[in-house]
């Protein structure tokens, strides 16, 4: 009977040692993907501080994006927490030419509004909840014990229901007070502190320029801006202050200036629109071209000012956010030197791996395996130091540094990426290695 070889190799001599079959050349059996990671692993912990130097350009990189992205939305936040304080339905009318001044007035800008546009202004019946104009003047301030220079600022009631000043005691300006322009003032926290310590300030009286006005409202603490504090100012009926006080009577005299004008809308939306009907009105009221070339007044619109900061803000974040990713780039190119040291000090490893069955893709993932472990690990480690930067400047006052997910999802995403992409090359050059010469490497 003729026993062909195939048989004889399946079916050996019961008598002779059993030999093992070849290597299947041409099979689809792979090492399995955990056996992969264990080896990867294995190999770096057996390096924990070459793996930890490696890590170090990712960690930094991570870190760094984290804490600016998180201090820049903070920065935006807080700017955008000064104009809601102030209101982004608010628009703000002030003057805005340097000629055309009036009598006793210099230099700086003419004033140019008056309470007759305020009046006027009111009766367009636009979609405002109220018109507040208001007359500022820098003065002193005289108590018994003490004085103090502050910005009194005359205003009416809309003053109140445009900017609900908290108050710590008393009432603040309202509409008969500046009907009958009573001598009243409400202080401001500093301005009462400064003229009355921890005295009681509400019924005492201060003299401004020396006139003798009765406090009748004290203000809580606000904390200072971008636009200045109200903790610094003081609050009169604008009526006083444009008759009796500062004498801010027109040149023809038959109506007085103010420094400002707020209007509020109902909606922020129909901003723009109150604004064109405004300052048509104005041009109207000045006579001046229509096409605004001559306009003596400039119009505040706190809404479009804040899209504008939120986008230079965004801009900026993602400008620091793109230079802080150089670190990570800076951080793949050492992952890359280390994993190419590591396939030369394994050559041997590697050839006998090829010897025994491993193929290229197995050699191939288990490197690119440990140039991503190291990366992923490195951007965890980051995300925490960002987070720790993030807390201590949260912790000193300075901003409120938020992070957001979507900043962890993106620093932990391009770390991944950079593991990736400089781990390649190491692995197909471990991959395209002889087995012979591997052997033979010394």
């Amino acid at each position: 009977m003729t026993i062909s070889l195939s048989e004889s190799r399946i079916r050996p001599n019961p008598g002779s040692d059993q030999l093992l079959e070849p290597l299947e050349q041409q099979g689809n059996s792979t090492v399995g993907i955990g056996e992969i990671i264990r080896i990867a692993l294995d190999s770096l912990l057996a390096n924990k501080v070459r793996s930890l130097l490696t890590m170090l350009g990712v960690i930094i990189g991570v870190g760094a994006v984290i804490s600016l992205m998180a201090l820049g939305d903070g920065a935006t936040s807080a700017i955008t927490g000064e104009f809601e304080a102030i209101g982004t339905n608010v628009l703000t009318i002030s003057p805005g030419s340097s000629s055309n001044q009036g009598p006793g007035q210099s230099g700086g800008q003419a004033q140019t509004l008056t309470m007759d546009d305020a009046e006027a202004i009111a009766t367009l019946n636009l979609p405002v909840i109220a018109v507040s104009p208001q007359l500022n003047n820098s003065t002193r301030l005289v108590a018994a014990a003490a004085d103090a220079s502050a910005t009194v600022a005359g205003v009416t009631a809309a003053y109140d229901t445009i900017n609900e000043p908290p108050l710590r005691s008393g009432t603040f300006i309202d509409e008969e007070q500046v009907q009958n322009a009573e001598s009243v003032i409400v202080l401001g926290a500093n301005v009462a502190t400064e003229l009355f310590g921890s005295g009681e300030a509400l019924g005492q009286t201060v003299r401004v320029e020396g006139q003798p006005l009765r406090v009748t409202g004290v203000l809580e603490a606000q904390g200072g801006g971008a636009f200045g504090s109200v903790d610094d100012q003081a609050f009169v009926p604008i009526t006083l202050a444009q008759q009796r006080l500062f004498g801010t009577r027109t040149p023809d005299g038959n109506s007085y200036l103010v420094s400002s004008i707020a209007v509020s809308a109902y909606n922020s939306d129909d901003l723009s629109e109150i604004e064109a009907r405004i300052a048509t009105l104005l041009r109207d009221r000045h006579r001046l071209a229509a096409d605004g070339s001559e306009d003596d007044f400039n119009v505040l619109n706190q809404a479009e000012i804040l899209d504008t900061l939120s986008i230079v803000t965004g801009l900026l974040t993602t400008f620091l956010a793109a230079v802080a990713g150089i670190s990570l780039v800076v951080g793949g190119i050492g992952i890359m030197n280390i994993m190419l040291v590591s396939v030369t000090e394994r050559t041997r490893e590697i050839g006998l791996r090829k010897a025994v069955g491993a193929r290229g893709g197995d050699i191939s993932l288990q490197f690119v395996v440990e140039a991503l472990v190291l990366s992923v690990a490195g951007g965890l480690i980051g995300v925490v130091l960002g987070g720790v930067i993030s807390l201590a400047v949260t912790l000193s006052g300075l901003l409120e540094a938020s992070i957001s997910f979507g900043a962890v999802a993106l620093a932990l995403g391009f770390s991944l990426a950079v593991g990736l992409f400089f781990g390649i090359y190491p692995a197909q050059r471990a991959a395209q290695l002889n087995p012979i010469e591997a052997l033979r490497h010394e």
